[in-house]
């Protein structure tokens, strides 16, 4: 079977279980709404934390209140997407220790379609909403002549960002095939490198800066990008092309995280006798 071939069962593969999984989920439509509402109160907190800095300061690292709701937004929407549609595999290390995973192993259908679709969290769409909002405000109070040019980046944006994101977490899904409990390692470079591009880009070192640029290119989901929609310098300098270079990035993500879920699922030999 091709590649092609392959990408379309596994795509079918997720359909499925995540489409069981969402079923289920919806059969407890009164708890879902809670559970969807309180993710968004939660979630909530970190931009309630931001008004409180601009409540004492006009801006933060020369970035205004819109200014840093749109980098909040394009970062928290692009992790939204990527958390619900495969933060699932984030689990993977449980599975590894407690051989569970072998299931997954006999079933016809591709080993990662299931892990990602693995016990569907339809309840993290509250990330996912809450971010398009703070979005939407950025957008409508930014004081930006708005371009056709810019007008198309930002979808451009959210996507290769939500593909980034889902690179970062299959890479550190094939991480916990080497160490089973590096659940938290992973989540240092998900959810902290989330947590990291709601600021600017200007009140951190360039030693960081460089890091999440030419290591982990976490800069490409908003910080770069959103320097040509803001009118403002391209961190370290960058060439203006840099600006729209993101779906290159994010195809060099999934290349080197495909490599990586190769590598470890390879290195898989169960839990023994």
């Amino acid at each position: 079977m091709g590649e092609g071939g392959r990408l379309a069962e596994g795509l079918r593969a997720y359909r499925l279980i995540a489409g069981m999984w969402i079923r289920s989920t919806l059969a407890y439509r009164v708890s879902f709404v809670l559970t969807v509402v309180g993710g968004l109160l939660v979630t909530g907190l970190d931009f309630v934390a931001i008004l409180l800095m601009f409540s004492q300061v006009d801006v933060l690292g020369g970035y205004t209140l819109p200014e840093v709701a749109f980098l909040y937004g394009l970062s928290a929407t692009s992790f939204g997407l990527a958390d619900l549609s495969i933060g699932s595999a984030g689990r993977l290390g449980s599975r590894v220790r407690d051989g569970t995973l072998d299931t997954l192993l006999v079933r016809p259908a591709p080993v990662l379609a299931q892990v990602a679709a693995d016990r569907f969290a339809l309840r993290r769409v509250a990330r996912l909403i809450q971010g398009t909002l703070v979005l939407g405000y950025a957008c409508v109070a930014l004081d930006v002549a708005w371009t056709p040019v810019k007008v198309a980046l930002v979808p451009v944006m959210l996507v290769c960002g939500g593909v980034i994101f889902s690179a970062v977490f299959v890479a550190g899904a094939a991480f916990q095939f080497v160490a089973q409990d590096a659940s938290e390692v992973q989540a240092a470079f998900t959810y902290g490198g989330q947590t990291l591009l709601q600021y600017p880009p200007t009140v951190f070192g360039k030693e960081l800066v460089r890091g999440v640029t030419f290591v982990l290119p976490l800069a490409f989901v908003n910080w770069v990008p959103a320097a040509h929609v803001l009118g403002r310098p391209y961190p370290l300098g960058l060439p203006e092309w840099a600006a729209f270079a993101p779906p290159l990035v994010a195809a060099a993500c999934c290349a080197a995280a495909g490599l990586a879920w190769r590598a470890g699922l390879r290195t898989y030999r169960s839990t023994g006798s």
